[in-house]
């Protein structure tokens, strides 16, 4: 059997930022007040366009007069808007679906092998964030003011968990007024919410272990997990099976996709996202999504039916591009939009085929996907999931191509 001398994989992030700016006294994030001192001292700050500029009330959600209808009751292709949309799809392995929300009594539907499953990367972080509302609705089912309390107050360690993470956090020191951005460390500690933001933001493959991690908790320790220590949680791993905590860390992360009604085969996650988390959990069966899985995600988002109104909005906050955007959302035509973005690659190269396969070109398979809201100033708004695998090519630029023609199809201008 040939040996094959090495296969180079890469996990690519991305580096955003979101939450809405003046969200920090509402949040205790630390680094929404170094954006906010930025955006809002006299020399100019190019970095985040227009549309990043919403406020925290500013955000609301597009669909809650439909949330009685299912989302696949909604997702009805119409024969125009659907033509018009596979036209500008290029050729070659591309899946996506796009839908226009602007009239929410008159959606228009458009799909692309819509079922096709794709290794989602870091869009699988959304996963997470799901099962993470679904455990914290669990611990406060009438009260959203205790779960905010928590999500502020309650401070964890990274641990081995939230190690081996090449990308970087910003942290910023309020009493000095500086920030860094550097690798997550295992004696740091930040809030819930500051974890759930390095998860979702910079896409930090530690923070959403570390994020998992607390899924598992909750579920696991339920009323007790307000006061849980991080040397008890610990215990928790130290004296549970491998096999025992890994399955049921596929069952508590799965399972609340399963219970907004998205199936097995249109999106799961395999898996935690950092190598040292192995040594107490491992992975299940891989990772997949489909773009009819993740559609049907930010419908039922939109329509407040994630788990509730109140975790629906939070989680699409969460979301909020609110710095420099890059593949699909990088699109000029989306400047003055606000944009609720997560984006993920993940691409495997083979050095025999090809000593130069680069960054986001793999050989093997080279997986790149987007997942995005987008709200035009003019009350035009649409989203799109586009998932590809394209070898041998950076994709980006691909995805932001398709972006301004999708733009032009829905935000035709007067």
């Amino acid at each position: 059997m040939q040996k094959l001398l090495f296969l180079g994989i890469g996990l690519s992030l991305g580096i955003l930022s979101l939450y809405p700016i003046d969200g920090y006294k509402t949040t205790k994030i630390a680094r929404l007040l170094y954006v906010e001192k930025a955006v809002n001292s006299d020399k100019p700050y190019k970095r985040i366009p227009e549309g990043a500029l919403l406020s925290i009330n500013d955000i609301k959600l597009n669909l809650v007069s439909c949330n009685g209808e299912t989302p696949e009751a909604l997702l009805k292709e119409d024969p125009e808007f659907n033509d018009q949309i596979r036209k500008v799809i290029p050729h070659g392995n591309y899946s996506l679906t796009a839908l226009d929300i602007t009239d929410p009594s008159h959606l228009k539907y458009a799909a692309y092998n819509e079922d096709k499953g794709y290794q989602p990367g870091s869009v699988g972080k959304l996963v997470v964030l799901n099962a993470f509302f679904s455990e914290l609705k669990k611990l406060y089912p009438d009260s959203w003011d205790k779960r905010t309390d928590l999500l502020r107050n309650k401070r964890v360690a990274s641990g081995i968990f939230g190690t081996g993470d090449h990308h970087t956090i910003p942290v910023y020191n309020i009493e000095t007024g500086k920030q860094v951005k550097r690798k997550v460390v295992a004696n740091d500690v930040f809030s819930l919410y500051e974890w759930l933001d390095h998860m979702v933001s910079v896409s930090n493959n530690g923070a959403a272990t570390v994020v998992y991690r607390e899924v598992m908790l909750m579920n696991h320790f339920g009323k007790d997990y307000p006061k849980l220590t991080d040397e008890e949680a610990l215990n928790y791993f130290k004296e549970n099976r491998h096999d025992t905590l890994t399955n049921r860390a596929h069952r508590v992360i799965n399972q609340p996709l399963r219970d907004i009604g998205i199936s097995e085969d249109e999106w799961k996650l395999g898996g935690m996202f950092t190598h040292a988390s192995a040594k107490y959990v491992g992975r299940k069966g891989g990772s997949s999504a489909t773009p009819k899985g993740l559609m049907k995600f930010l419908v039922l988002l939109e329509q407040g039916n994630i788990h509730d109104k109140e975790s629906s909005l939070e989680m699409k906050r969460l979301i909020y591009l609110t710095d420099r955007r890059i593949r699909y959302a990088q699109s000029p035509k989306l400047n003055d939009a606000a944009v609720y973005f997560k984006s993920g690659s993940y691409y495997k190269c083979d050095r025999n085929k090809n000593p130069n396969c680069g960054d986001y070109q793999g050989n093997v398979f080279n997986y790149m996907n987007s997942v995005i809201i987008v709200e035009h100033p003019n009350g035009k708004k649409y989203m799109v999931c586009l998932m590809t695998n394209v070898l041998n090519k950076n994709s980006a630029w691909e995805h932001l191509d398709l972006a301004n023609k999708i733009d032009d199809i829905i935000n035709v201008k007067a």
